[in-house]
């Protein structure tokens, strides 16, 4: 069987161009350092497990505030997000020219008991996601990565969806640092540990 010279599994994604991604993305892609989607987000993974491991299950239900996310649920919520954006880029690095909807993502989180599950559950099931990502990732050939088309009413590309991916996870890193920790650190249990 000939090889087909339009494959390139070892292409790196390069890094997304504004109009290659939401512009209400911008400032969160700007956070992310380097310019290869798969590196980025291989490296985020293992932060993002210890990060919540850090919660744990008693930390998992805390919120910084009323009508706030709990730990658990954003998390799930990372999962959710990670794995519409991924069809997202599939269907655009595969060439399918329907403009893609958008999704409630409060509805999403509303919609899941993510409370009820056991934070090591709920990191199973980001890590599954985020391993499924880099497979679908990887194989992109470097026409794939640049393939253009629209979500949610914007221009995007599969590099622009995964930087996406990866700004979004760190915005969310920050305010677990930034509002959640803090609450965390007042806790009994917390200081006990």
């Amino acid at each position: 069987m000939e090889k087909d010279e339009r494959i390139d599994p070892s292409a790196r994604s390069g890094r997304p161009a504004r109009g290659e991604y939401a512009e209400y993305a911008h400032a969160d892609i700007e956070l992310v350092a380097g310019d290869d989607a798969c590196e980025v987000l291989e490296g985020q993974a293992e932060a993002t497990r210890a990060l919540f491991e850090e919660f744990g299950d008693l930390g998992g239900g805390l919120s910084y505030g009323e009508g706030k996310w709990t730990v658990k649920e954003v998390l799930g919520h990372l999962a959710d997000d990670e794995r519409i954006f991924a069809y997202r880029a599939l269907c655009l690095a595969r060439g399918d020219g329907r403009e893609l909807p958008g999704f409630d993502e409060k509805l999403y989180v509303s919609g899941a008991r993510f409370g009820a599950l056991p934070m090591s559950s709920l990191l199973g099931d980001y890590l599954a996601v985020r391993a499924a990502s880099l497979t679908l990732f990887r194989g992109l050939s470097r026409e794939a990565w640049v393939r253009r088309g629209v979500v949610n009413g914007y221009p995007a590309t599969p590099r622009g969806l995964a930087f996406h991916i990866a700004g979004h996870e760190l915005r969310h890193h920050r305010v677990l640092l930034e509002r959640y920790l803090p609450v965390a650190e007042i806790q009994p249990w917390w200081r006990a540990t």
